[in-house]
């Protein structure tokens, strides 16, 4: 049995805190399944947002003709883009497992671990297989992985999730893609962008549900205009034939009973199809009931407002507890945890305030709550909306989007949504007003913007005339 001060299961955003640790001058242990560095670095927002760099320069070379300059594409390199992407990735992922080789402070134990008792872990596989370690402190921040659907028929089917989806190094001629959320999205504008033909199922009314429903609307009609986008529709079956996959799903009703109805189903083939229906935590992997860790109903970790764990020594953080599925949300608890367990008082994870983004085309990102939470909520709240063509930068851009603003009766920010070009940009000064300003549309009206930038965009929606909110859904479009 190697005993440890301090022991971490994965190597991601947990290792902020094991680094904590070392310098503290504590034993440190890092057991890890897979590369170094977690799902960002390995599988998720590191690759793609790199991948989806490349669309982005595709697509602005394809809309030359709009600004009169004639411009074609002669050549596009597929292969070589996936191949850089993921030397890259590798690359770095294999620096850090250098590094934590070389470090005295920390030991690499590589393998799936696995609690046998508690703050004591096995390793049941690879080459650290059969060690024991113990440790005084433990950190679960093991993540989660592609969720697969129950559909007729997926397991006689080579589907794609986002961790192969990102690594293939042949263009599909139809990618079929199940899901309607961030992954679909932003995956369906990459191969897109580079000549596939992407049909998208998703089981919600609009593309995105999580984001603000006026903002997804306009988003599905923006998918609608470039891709085969069957929303309102969950997959029922799937099955594959030389080399070609054919997926039949049937609309699915919400409501008080909801599932799937009998009207007329559609049929979609393709020569790929890419699974992108959510994620599941890896908890089933760690036999928590061993260490004294509870989960809730959707199996994450279930964790106090300190991050603690129902096992005394036991803390969690990231994607496993299944607070806010992002890398800068795991990098926020991170700092958290290490300063409830190395400081002087426990402070509750603070999310205020807590933005996402969707790297599509148009961009998606917002902070805050929803319109449809206020209305079901039943809370007074004022609404505006600005679009930036109605901006010197965003009509020179001949931009196509929207900032909307949602307030109190006291002129307190309760969210922000934004569609457009640098979405992921402008959110940012509402989160800084939301989280170190007063909090109030003063903090960004009374801000000067720099004429003629895009961020004006948000200032004038923040500037204009707010309507107040009812269920008639009625926004003011100042101009």
């Amino acid at each position: 049995m190697d005993e440890f001060d301090f022991l971490v299961i994965g190597s991601g955003s947990g290792l902020d805190v094991a680094n904590v640790a070392a310098s503290q001058g504590q034993s440190v242990a890092i057991v890890e399944q897979g590369p170094l560095g977690g799902t960002c670095l390995n599988r998720g927002c590191i690759p793609s947002k790199m991948l989806l760099y490349h669309a982005d320069v595709l697509e602005t070379i394809e809309r030359a003709d709009e600004f009169h300059i004639d411009a074609t594409v002669s050549d596009v390199a597929f292969d070589d883009i996936i191949r850089e992407v993921t030397e890259e990735v590798t690359a770095d992922a294999e620096s850090i497992r250098r590094g934590l080789r070389s470090s005295s402070q920390h030991t690499l134990f590589e393998g799936t671990g696995r609690f046998v008792d508690e703050r004591t872990v096995e390793l049941v596989d690879g080459d650290d297989e059969g060690v024991q370690l113990r440790a005084k402190t433990v950190l679960i921040a093991a993540g989660t992985r592609p969720s697969i659907p129950n559909i007729d028929g997926i397991e006689g089917v080579n589907y794609l999730t986002s961790t192969e989806a990102l690594q293939i190094e042949t263009l599909p001629d139809h990618l079929v893609i199940v899901g309607g959320g961030y992954i679909a999205a932003e995956l369906g504008h990459f191969f897109g962008t580079f000549g596939s033909d992407v049909t998208i199922i998703g089981r919600r009314p609009n593309l995105l549900p999580e984001a603000d429903e006026e903002v997804a609307k306009a988003f599905t009609e923006r998918y609608a205009e470039r891709f085969t986008v069957h929303t309102g529709h969950t997959a029922t079956a799937v099955s594959e034939t030389g080399g070609t996959v054919t997926v039949e799903a049937h609309p699915y009703e919400y409501g008080p009973d909801g599932g799937v109805t009998d009207e007329e189903s559609v049929t979609v083939t393709g020569d790929e199809l890419l699974v992108a229906a959510g994620r599941r935590p890896n908890t089933d992997l760690l036999t928590l009931d061993a260490a004294g860790v509870e989960t809730d109903d959707q199996g994450f970790v279930e964790t106090d407002d300190y991050l603690r764990t129902t096992a005394d020594g036991v803390w969690a953080l990231g994607d496993i507890v299944g607070e806010y599925l992002l890398k800068h949300s795991a990098n926020h608890e991170a700092q958290a945890v290490a300063r409830n367990m190395f400081g002087d008082e426990l402070r509750p994870v603070d999310y205020t305030a807590m933005p996402s983004a969707v790297f599509a085309s148009p961009e998606v990102a917002g902070v805050g709550v929803r319109e449809e939470e206020l209305q079901e909520e039943g809370r007074e709240y004022a609404v505006n909306t600005y679009r930036y063509e109605d901006t010197a930068r965003g009509d020179a851009m001949k931009a196509n989007g929207f900032v909307k603003v949602l307030i109190d009766l006291d002129g307190e920010i309760l969210g922000c949504h934004i569609i457009g070009p640098e979405a992921s940009d402008l959110i940012q000064e509402v989160v800084v007003a939301m989280k170190a300003g007063s909090g109030t549309v003063q903090d960004v009206r009374e801000s000067v913007h720099i004429h003629p930038a895009l961020s004006e965009v948000v200032q004038r929606a923040f500037s204009g005339q707010f309507s107040r909110g009812d269920r008639e859904h009625s926004h003011s479009h100042s101009h």
